[in-house]
């Protein structure tokens, strides 16, 4: 029998594990490990809560987490709990699949203020992630500035100006809901360094913001490019672009503007004793349709800054990691004999959810051809043994779906379920 841990149950770990019994067959017995009591990392607490369509994907994983040859094992911590060392001496194959769920700094003077918070923080309040769940940002009257242009300031930005009514149905967690549902920004600014050209955002989530209630979408038109570069475009940033354009139109004022201020970089964020104003620089595009500074300076109030720039991969005791990539030092997800890395722990936080499953295969055919044969180790045996040697209590599938029923029956009315947001309560509702 092959043993192979994956820590981490977010799409990434799952579409390994699809990968490794699809390449294994029987003979392999599969644990899933996660520091949450509760599985599916991104889909859970970064997918944004009104897209509940996307968050399906969790089904798929759910069948995979239901065979015989792999077993979720929650509310287990690596690097306190368990080392990487004790796994690697269990298993023939560790697979870290911890994903980025780190905001990337922003870097410039004052970021430290109160009120400047980096998008993974942001979304996993509004998520019910427990590292964020004390986070109750000032929102209502301020003017809210959001630093990115790709899907997640979208996110941060229609979750921000959706009314009551519009996040019924979303499983926003209650403590966002009832800040949310009252607060009303005066204003919300999206800030790129680069051009409407440029943008990651995607045409459907761009879209969206079209079709709020409460908020009106406002673009420079002395911003766009000429419609001559469309056709050099792909496909989806012409339809992105033509949204934009749409914005630049004359259209009326609703309660909530939201602004997009392209060709601007951060300088350094001002206030007493909380943020007051951002501090920008006007940039344009080199040949190469990367940004440059002009040296024009511009200043803006910003009562809440929140960063969208990118994500981070946590590091882990004993294992080699590369600070320039915020990622795990890896070749092709190879760290070391019998240790892989998959998704953004791999190649950092790029591509979409359905983008870790190739990501899966490339890993689990790369352990067939490191290890032909198995090693005889113990596996989830002697992980076994040393959960009840220290005392640990750790939560299986069978009890997250108690959970999970427990979330579905006290979710309010309309909305698919009410999460729990602190581990202690997670774990009580495991035990039924």
């Amino acid at each position: 029998m092959r043993h192979i841990a994956i820590i981490g149950s977010g799409p990434a770990g799952y579409y390994t594990a699809e990968a490794c019994q699809k390449q294994f067959g029987e003979d392999v017995a599969i644990d899933i490990i996660d520091r949450l009591p509760v599985p599916f990392g991104l889909v859970r607490t970064g997918v944004a809560p009104d897209h509940q369509s996307i968050k399906a994907v969790s089904r798929r994983y759910e069948a995979v987490a239901l065979t015989d040859t792999v077993r979720f094992v929650g509310n287990l911590v690596i690097g306190r709990d368990v080392s990487i060392p004790e796994l690697q001496g269990l298993y023939d194959a560790v697979i870290l699949a911890t994903g980025a769920p780190s905001d990337r700094p922003l870097g410039v003077p004052g970021d430290d203020l109160p009120g400047v918070i980096g998008s993974a923080a942001f979304v996993g309040w509004y998520n019910g992630h427990p590292d964020h769940a004390d986070l109750a940002p000032r929102i209502d009257e301020r003017d809210v500035v959001i630093i990115g242009n790709g899907n997640v300031a979208l996110d941060c930005a229609r979750i921000l100006a959706k009314t009551a009514r519009e996040l019924e149905e979303s499983d926003v967690v209650a403590h966002a809901y009832d800040i949310l549902k009252k607060a009303q920004p005066r204003s919300i600014t999206i800030l790129g360094r680069r051009g409407p050209a440029q943008i990651a955002m995607t045409p459907k989530e761009l879209g969206e913001l079209g079709r709020l209630e409460r908020a009106s979408v406002h673009v420079d038109p002395a911003d766009l490019p000429p419609t001559s570069v469309d056709e050099a475009l792909e496909p989806g940033q012409r339809k992105s672009l033509a949204l934009l354009r749409q914005f630049a139109e004359p259209s009326p004022e609703k309660v909530v503007a939201i602004r997009f201020d392209f060709f601007v970089v951060s300088e350094r964020v001002e206030g007493e004793g909380r943020v007051e104003r951002l501090v920008l620089e006007r940039t344009r595009l080199d040949a190469q349709q990367q940004s440059i500074g002009t040296g024009e300076r511009v200043t803006m109030p910003a009562d809440l800054i929140i960063s969208c720039i990118g994500y981070r991969t946590p590091p882990i005791p004993d294992v080699p990691y590369d600070e320039v990539r915020g990622r795990f030092a890896n070749e092709e997800g190879r760290i070391r004999p019998g240790l892989y890395c998959v998704g953004w722990a791999r190649r950092g936080p790029s591509g979409t959810i359905g983008t870790n499953k190739p990501d899966g295969f490339l890993i689990a055919e790369a352990i067939a051809a490191d290890q032909p044969a198995a090693a005889g180790k113990q596996g989830r045996a002697g992980l076994d043994a040393l959960i009840a040697e220290r005392g640990l209590e750790i939560v299986t599938f069978r009890d997250w779906q108690k959970i999970d029923e427990a979330e579905i029956a006290q979710a309010r009315l309309g909305a698919p379920r009410e999460k729990f947001v602190r581990i202690a309560d997670m774990v009580k509702a495991g035990r039924g």
